[in-house]
């Protein structure tokens, strides 16, 4: 989901927003994933709709449609109503509370470690005690604002990322225009060798903030790189991989062309001397141009690393990259894949245990669109699953998308997710928003299958408050979810096709950042 650096009021879609949004998914040239608002004085706006400034999920200046144009007669949930499959029980929610309580304080991702989850969230993260799942308790909130607030931990170090134009580095920071030289934004480092009272140490900033961020530690001694090549990086540093794009002439701290991403590295025996050390550039022929269905590329979005195998997968607007990581200050792309018939917006990536298969997401309309619906179709907004070959090309070989129809005021894509821990076989747990979540299997990559689901009806029935889980995971036997506006949730799915899945224990998880899982 992306923020507009030029407005700092509150991210919500009305009818008018959801509106222009349908214009753009119906214009296979307009359909750009987290559209950009444009300047609404300009002449380019004459005659074209302009929509309210406290929109930060829609750009501007978009022609207005009804959504009344999406089929969504299929949608059969109403507000507060509730499904799943047979296989699927709610077992704990936890409702936002305090400073996130407002429907402007979005939750989005999620990280594990222990008995303990950290729960991103606008306006800061939340920390809970998961060591009984099916009774989930409050153990902190820290405020901290500037979204997204991607949330990863590793050892004592917590990151929270910040892709919002900030006054400053601090906490008690408030909202600035990217046209100020001195706004801030990028990643904040804290100390939470304590859990219940995590403690902010250090800021870094970085080129056009950051949207998400990717983690691996250093692969120690020489002879641990890929291939049996030297390794880089001491096992006492954490990597630190930022993602960020739209880059504007008009934001001195984010120039176009930005083909790059940003690399931090954290000592982790002293997380407050935390720096920026590299700014790779990742396509030197300037990316995908755009065309067709898909985006110019001017960055990327997430990137999800496999440190033990030392390979990451770039989902980076209009392309999707392998690279070899093996030298973890110097990243190289070693595969590059577009899809400019369905792909609108590469979003996120999920290497299968193997580390022989990537499903890709399209992020269509941003997270901020009503795009599952059969006027979108179930190629559009959903996911592109390859294999990798032994030459190390990516292979197209099926999109996935959730069979549910979503009313017009749900906004609903495919979106962040992880592994299943299942021996032999490749299963996925993912986020829809408003769709969701969805359990499918891609072991047969051609044809990919749902084993499991849960939805509920529309926030509202009139407007489209954006809503449904951001981010859901697999941890340790149960399923956790992030819901933007209801809260934190956790789901038991008892099906024989992922028996064994819940012996698998793991001491962390950052999704973005995979663990393999002996089988």
């Amino acid at each position: 989901m992306r923020i507009s650096r030029r407005r700092a009021t509150t991210a919500l879609l009305g009818a008018a927003a959801t509106g222009a949004l349908t214009a753009a998914l119906l214009s296979p040239m307009a359909a750009t994933a987290e559209v950009q608002a444009r300047d609404t004085t300009s002449d380019e706006c004459d005659g074209e709709v302009v929509l309210s400034e406290a929109d930060r999920l829609a750009g501007n200046c978009l022609p207005g449609n009804d959504t009344a144009r999406m089929n969504a007669s299929g949608a059969d949930l109403a507000p507060g109503e509730e499904a799943n499959s047979k296989n699927v029980e709610r077992i704990a929610a936890i409702a936002k509370q305090g400073a996130f309580a407002t429907e402007d304080a979005l939750n989005s991702d999620l990280a594990f470690q222990g008995k303990y989850a950290f729960a991103g969230n606008y306006n800061g993260f939340m920390v809970y005690d998961i060591s009984k799942p099916a009774r989930p308790k409050v153990v902190t909130q820290v405020v901290c604002a500037g979204s997204q607030n991607d949330i990863s931990v590793y050892d004592d170090v917590l990151i929270l990322s910040t892709d919002s134009s900030r006054s400053d580095a601090s906490c008690q920071s408030t909202a600035q225009s990217a046209t100020i030289k001195d706004s801030w934004e990028g990643v904040k480092v804290f100390d939470i060798s304590d859990p219940r009272k995590p403690t902010y140490v250090s800021a870094v900033e970085t080129p056009c903030g950051s949207h998400t961020h990717t983690l691996a530690p250093g692969n120690g001694k020489p002879g641990k790189g890929k291939g049996g090549k030297p390794g880089k990086g001491s096992k006492n540093d954490l990597y630190v991989y930022v993602s960020s794009y739209a880059p504007d002439a008009a934001f001195p701290d984010c120039q176009p062309p930005l083909d790059s991403i940003s690399i931090v590295k954290v000592p982790l025996k002293k997380p407050s001397a935390a720096t920026m050390i590299a700014q790779p550039v990742l396509f030197p022929d300037g990316g995908n141009p755009a065309g067709g269905y898909s985006r110019e590329t001017s960055g990327c979005h997430d990137l999800t690393a496999y440190p033990s195998k030392d390979i990451m997968a770039g989902a980076c607007m209009g392309d999707g990259i392998l690279l070899d990581i093996g030298d973890r200050e110097k990243p190289k792309v070693t595969e590059n894949v577009r899809d400019t018939e369905n792909f609108a917006f590469w979003h996120s990536a999920t290497f299968n245990n193997d580390g022989t298969k990537v499903v890709f997401t399209d992020e269509l309309g941003g997270g901020g669109a009503p795009t599952c619906n059969p006027t979108v179709g179930d190629t559009k907004g959903a996911n592109g699953i390859y294999d990798i070959t032994r030459k190390g090309d990516l292979e197209f070989k099926s999109y996935y998308k959730i069979p549910r129809t979503q009313a017009n005021t749900e906004n609903c894509v495919a979106h962040n997710g992880s592994l299943v821990p299942v021996k032999g076989k490749d299963i996925m747990v993912q986020a829809w928003y408003q769709g969701g979540w969805s359990m499918f299997d891609f072991t047969d990559s051609a044809n990919p299958k749902e084993i499991a689901w849960h939805d509920r009806g529309p926030n509202d029935a009139q407007r489209l408050v954006v809503g449904g889980p951001w981010s859901t995971y697999y941890y340790n036997g149960y399923v956790y979810s992030n819901e933007i506006q209801r809260g934190f949730d956790v789901f038991k799915v008892d099906d024989r096709r992922i028996k064994g899945a819940e012996r698998v224990r793991f001491d962390e998880l950052n999704p973005q950042s995979q663990p393999r899982y002996r089988e």
